[in-house]
């Protein structure tokens, strides 16, 4: 059976990832990623900027009896003033928190922030999953400026791919997958 595109994402990030690495969580919302991450990495940083999303993903890793993980309440483009160290890998999760305020999204100015300071932190085999949500208002000037923004990315620096579903009804989200080559 194919992958569908968050599946493929974590695929993707546990191949670089061990217990001495360092990942993000860009885009917390209900802990999967973050307890994910965490399952592979020493330390785990997360980020969202809704006290809901904290405390539903402070309640999903206490369940689990994941310690490793640091809750950011703040937004991903500021995670310079909380990560000093290289990051081996990192998740979005761009659109808004689901069964929350819709009204709440991500938006591109800070998504392409956030990923300009991962990749400028990303060790060299290092690899970032952006899954694009945008089926939403404002979900598509986010998804285009992203695309527009990871295909101009020097190919001497980085490998970046695309999977999306072709044939699938009502905007489904895809998968931008980005490895860094060299620092």
């Amino acid at each position: 059976m194919i992958k569908r595109p968050i599946q493929l994402s974590h695929d993707f990030l546990a191949e670089v990832l061990d217990k001495n690495s360092t990942a993000v969580d860009a885009t917390m919302g209900n802990g999967n990623d973050t307890a994910f991450l965490a399952n592979f990495a020493k330390k785990v940083y997360a980020f969202d900027v809704q006290k809901q999303a904290l405390q539903k993903t402070k309640q999903r890793l206490d369940s689990l009896n994941i310690t490793n993980a640091e809750l950011i309440l703040d937004g991903h483009q500021n995670l310079e003033q909380y990560i000093k160290e290289p990051i081996r890998a990192a998740i979005f999760n761009l659109g808004y928190l689901p069964n929350a305020d819709k009204s709440i999204i991500t938006k591109a100015d800070t998504t392409l922030l956030a990923i300009t300071k991962i990749l400028k932190q990303l060790e060299a085999g290092g690899r970032v999953a952006i899954m694009i949500y945008y089926g939403h208002t404002g979900g598509k000037q986010e998804k285009d400026a992203v695309l527009n923004f990871v295909s101009q990315l020097d190919q001497k620096q980085y490998t970046a791919m695309l999977y999306q579903p072709l044939n699938q009804m009502n905007k489904p989200p895809f998968l931008i997958m980005v490895e860094k080559l060299l620092n």
